[in-house]
């Protein structure tokens, strides 16, 4: 494989991935798919040690998306394994941020959907093109994108190719927070933190039960969660000692 086009770096508890073709604005490209899989693989371990992940870009921008100089050049395409590597992103156990500064188009909107949380910087840009170019999605547009917006705006976005700031993509619900470009960075980590100090099986069971009754009537659903809890995690003994430690 060339060098290494997904970077990681674990640090306590938190493992950041960082794309890792500045030089192409971090466009995306089948290699990527394949070095972020493996990334993918080790963090869907039981014993991963990880209770959080951030996916970032490194250089400039988050990404610009899909490289069309790849496509043009008959890049061997598999929709199926890009598109599978990033539902595996979606559904890992732990909670997922996208990081965006900088450009996020198409492509790169569709693998930061992925993430549970996005957090832009004021520099966020972010914008669906595929009408643009006579390209249809197959990573997951159409489905994401209206669960987060709302399928009115999802709507403006697909047919407009409309670039929309990260203040923006905050008022509209697309992004969570929105940072100064300056704190972008520990804003970040600060708020992965904050996850981290939750229980990793609580989280993990969070993302399951959401994930199984996604689309389903609120009536099926509440008995779906009833039915399905997992109950109480292994540590949470320890936690409500420390927590009647500080009490008393």
């Amino acid at each position: 494989m060339p060098e290494d086009l997904v970077l990681r770096e674990d640090i306590d508890g938190l493992a950041l991935l960082t794309l890792n073709r500045p030089d192409k604005l971090n466009s995306i490209n089948h290699a990527i798919f394949e070095h972020l899989e493996r990334h993918v693989a080790d963090l869907e371990r039981a014993d991963s040690g990880i209770g959080c992940v951030v996916l970032r870009g490194a250089g400039r921008c988050f990404s610009a998306g899909h490289d069309l100089s790849d496509i043009s050049a008959g890049e061997a395409q598999d929709f199926g394994y890009e598109s599978k590597v990033i539902e595996r992103l979606a559904c890992l156990p732990q909670a997922v941020i996208a990081a965006v500064h900088g450009h996020c188009y198409t492509g790169a909107l569709e693998l930061a959907l992925a993430g549970d949380i996005i957090l832009a910087s004021h520099s966020a840009r972010f914008a669906d093109t595929h009408a643009k170019w006579a390209l249809t999605p197959v990573w997951g547009m159409t489905q994401r994108l209206p669960r987060r917006v709302g399928f009115a705006k999802a709507r403006e976005m697909m047919f407009t190719a409309k670039t929309y700031s990260g203040a923006e993509a905050l008022a509209m619900g697309l992004a969570n927070a929105c940072y100064d470009d300056d704190l972008f960075e520990q804003e970040v980590i600060a708020f992965a933190r904050q996850i981290l100090e939750n229980s990793p099986f609580s989280v993990a069971g969070y993302k399951r039960l959401m994930e199984a009754t996604d689309g389903m009537p609120v009536r099926f659903g509440l008995a779906h969660e009833v039915h399905n809890t997992e109950g109480v995690g292994p540590d949470m003994a320890e936690r409500i000692a420390r927590f009647a430690q500080r009490k008393g």
